[in-house]
């Protein structure tokens, strides 16, 4: 069956369907617009497991949706399609987990660390790491627009290192951390190390971080001195503007005016009121509402500016959590076709 075919006898109006596609769409990727490249990784996650499981709920989620968005339109008309959760980086994940678990029980508690064990969890990262790599490179090479969903915070770097090797950008981060620890715990690739790895790519320059409330002295002192740009929005100074009078309009506005003209998208789900995501990874008081989340998504959108990539992570495999995830998710590729037109 076509395409165009599928548009034609797919009823938005109708029980979502399981076992068919990613919101019980019928597109293949091939066929799709949208690519969601899912990646069930949480070997370096340091406080609730479960983000590993997380592209599976979502997809299990996201049947309940109903898809009238005026802000946006029919958007799956484009094609949206999410590749078969990969296995064997599943498995990884869950082998590696076991020698993390080991290394920072040693840290913790003041005991020897394991050079040979620490060795093991680096690999295997950088295997997850060149997956992702290999992949997002595939999808964008058809033509795609590719939407990471993890799996822990690190799963995006090598996705933005690729787009970093053709084009300046910058990056809005949703995230209650800042993510700019130097190999955290000693992992090279620790979600906590994300953002200080993509500051290492020539072409990635800036960062607007949103909603951030849980950072270290490190990561202050790092920005204070690095020759990248990093605004930080905190969730503190954001509610302060607010009650002193400021709106949510306009601190959405100097958010944006921060960025450069080509924008990746990073949303740490733990960016949200943890009420919203109470099985993330590591959880914080206060945050974004959804709400809130969503008019930047839309502000972002009619900018001007274009979007260049995006990813979702750290979401629990609570069902709650999920069904949060699956319609944030839906709302970041509509504001993402938004911005196209």
């Amino acid at each position: 069956m076509t395409k165009k075919a599928k548009i034609e006898a797919f009823n938005p109006s109708a029980v979502g369907q399981k076992n068919v596609g990613i919101y019980g769409f019928p597109f293949t990727a091939q066929e799709s617009d949208y690519v969601i490249v899912p990646v069930p990784w949480q070997a370096t996650v340091s406080f609730n497991p479960g983000t590993a499981q997380a592209p599976e709920a979502v997809l299990d989620a996201s049947s309940q949706l109903d898809f009238y968005f005026p802000d946006f339109g029919d958007v799956w008309k484009k094609g949206i399609a999410m590749l078969e959760i990969p296995s064997n980086i599943a498995l990884l994940s869950e082998q590696t987990r076991i020698l993390v678990d080991e290394h920072i029980f040693a840290l913790e508690n003041g005991k020897p660390i394991s050079a040979e064990v620490l060795d093991q969890i680096n690999l295997a990262c950088y295997k997850c790491h060149q997956w992702v790599n290999e992949t997002t490179q595939y999808w964008l090479s058809e033509g795609k627009k590719v939407i990471l969903l993890g799996g822990d915070h690190s799963t995006p770097l090598a996705y933005m290192q690729m787009l970093a090797q053709e084009q300046s950008f910058g990056i809005l981060l949703i995230d209650a951390h800042l993510d700019l620890r130097d190999a955290y715990e000693d992992f090279t690739y620790s979600h906590a190390s994300v953002m200080f790895n993509a500051l290492k790519s020539e072409n990635i320059n800036q960062i607007a971080a949103v909603g951030t409330r849980d950072y270290a002295q490190e990561e202050v002192d790092f920005i204070n001195n690095t020759n990248k740009s990093v605004t930080l929005f905190s969730n503190q100074a954001i509610q302060s503007a607010m009650l002193e009078g400021q709106t949510w309009q306009n601190i959405c506005q100097n958010i944006i005016e921060v960025l450069p003209s080509k924008v990746y998208l990073s949303i740490d789900i733990d960016g949200l009121d943890p009420s919203l995501c109470p099985t993330t990874g590591t959880p914080v008081p206060g945050g974004l509402s959804y709400d809130q989340l969503i008019y930047l998504l839309k502000k972002l959108a009619d900018s001007g500016k274009e979007i260049i990539g995006m990813d979702l992570v750290e979401v629990g495999k609570d069902p709650w959590d999920a069904n949060v995830a699956a319609r944030v998710l839906y709302n970041m590729i509509g504001y993402w076709d938004r911005s196209n037109k």
